[in-house]
């Protein structure tokens, strides 16, 4: 556990674009709270504030900056967003992807306010959690969140309530389910929301984290008419009512990911995309030895500086319940004896590599989501939900600096010519040269101290009793 003697270069040089956020004091604790976060192990509030020997103040004033400083966290947002935008590698270009995803934040307790038990596909076990729907932005020099807002569970006396005032009956038989059988009800009032869920009345019941992801696509072309981003999701989010909202409602291409149980419509009837697959496979091995065209063509895709290859089938294709779509099947290996995967778009003019490519720029935000709780996404330990979603804005703060760093030559310069040696793009090896820039300030702390004729006892004192506090 090392202490912080000196706000990290990077907090240094970037806080003026966070000063008209924050009031002076609050500005001093977003900065601590942000090295923190950089640099301390431990990433909660204790935790940050034990190891804070600049500027040393008492935990509840950190504390304060999460659960009632008068900031505005849209404000905060703005303030991260143009930063990155002043950057060139950073900014937003005509060739970025958007893509959406989300993530448990796992947390065991039934004292965090919105917390729910979520079946977590890591684990393969139910936990307590909250989830964290985000719109990232990738392209080939760089990639950070757009948009992020935490899920809140339906609130089932209000469903209950709301639904018939919109003018949808629940059916008497099953509101007896609410006592005997309280998963059920839940289940029922869910599966009401959902089926009318087109109804503005009901949707304004409970936001799903679809809605979620719809609201903040929706806010984010609003405010960039200029940019016609295709937008890229997993399984979960590939639904049909959610694609054709992109298509129909936004005009937006989108970049989706089929299952193998979907169904492809044939002439012949309908087939999994599984069976559609071997079939492919075995034909196209059957060609490639009668000296005929393969049925899967290999592609070659750029990916942040690497070029990837793929083996393709590409076609127009309908599928059930999304409708005509362009169906890209692809392989790694040239047998084609790794699994296949499923990728629909509604542009049906565009290429396998076209569409493989937007489809690679969703990996992105998973690794966010795994170097943002190497940041403190999920180690949070206040309760009230406003301040869990404003230490989940810092950890977005946290990462975006990462993210402009390594684009910023005279930040880069100097940290380099400090530590000595050369620093890679990557945002945890800029996390690492921030640690290891705290402890070079340490050193020199310590260092002045001895050379100002101070014992070891005298320099180390305040430091140990500052960290042990």
């Amino acid at each position: 556990m090392m202490p912080i003697v000196e706000l990290p270069e990077i907090v240094k040089h970037y806080s003026p674009w966070f000063r008209s956020v924050f009031t002076d004091e609050a500005l001093v604790q977003f900065q601590r709270y942000v090295s923190g976060l950089l640099v301390s192990e431990n990433k909660t509030v204790a935790g940050i504030n034990r190891i804070m020997v600049h500027q040393s103040r008492n935990q509840s004033s950190l504390n304060r900056l999460l659960t009632a400083a008068p900031y505005s966290e849209s404000k905060l947002e703005a303030s991260r967003l143009a930063l990155l935008e002043s950057l060139p590698e950073t900014r937003l270009k005509a060739k970025g992807v958007l893509s959406v995803d989300d993530t448990h934040l796992l947390h065991y307790g039934q004292k965090f306010e919105q917390i729910a038990v979520l079946w977590d596909p890591v684990q393969k076990r139910y936990a307590p959690a909250h989830n964290l729907v985000n719109l990232h932005y990738s392209d080939e020099q760089t990639d950070y969140p757009l948009a992020f807002q935490l899920w809140k569970p339906a609130d089932l006396d209000k469903l209950e309530t709301g639904l018939p005032e919109a003018g949808i009956p629940l059916r008497a038989d099953k509101v007896a389910l609410k006592e005997s059988e309280p998963k059920k009800w839940r289940q029922y009032l869910l599966g009401v929301w959902s089926r009318h869920q087109d109804n503005a009345e009901v949707a304004a019941l409970y936001e799903s984290k679809l809605l979620i992801a719809r609201r903040k696509i929706a806010q984010f072309k609003e405010g960039h008419p200029e940019l016609t981003l295709p937008v890229t999701f997993d399984s979960w989010y590939t639904q049909p009512g959610f694609c054709r909202y992109l298509d129909k409602e936004l005009n937006l291409p989108y970049v989706g990911t089929l299952t193998d149980k979907d169904q492809v419509i044939l002439k012949q009837g309908d087939q999994t995309l599984e069976a559609f697959a071997a079939q492919l496979k075995e034909d196209h091995l059957t060609a490639l030895k009668q000296g005929k065209p393969p049925l899967f063509g290999k592609i070659t895709i750029p990916y942040k500086g690497e070029k990837e290859t793929y083996y393709a089938y590409c076609r127009t294709l309908r599928i059930r319940k999304f409708g005509k779509q362009r169906l890209v099947i692809n392989h790694s290996k040239p047998d084609l004896s790794d699994t296949p995967r499923f990728f629909n778009t509604n542009r049906l003019h565009w290429q396998a590599s076209g569409i493989t490519r937007i489809r690679r720029h969703r990996w992105p935000v998973e690794v966010y989501h795994q170097e943002g709780k190497a940041e403190g996404l999920d180690q949070y330990q206040v309760r009230d939900f406003q301040a869990i979603s404003r230490h989940i804005g810092l950890v977005a703060v946290t990462y975006s600096l990462l993210r402009a760093a390594p684009h910023d030559l005279a930040l880069k310069h100097k940290l380099q010519r400090q530590l000595k040696f050369d620093l890679d793009d990557s945002a945890p090896a800029w996390r690492r040269a921030s640690c290891a820039q705290s402890l070079w300030a340490l050193g020199a702390l310590i260092s002045a101290g001895l050379v100002q004729g101070q014992s070891l006892d005298d320099v180390l004192s305040p430091l140990l009793a500052a960290v042990y506090a």
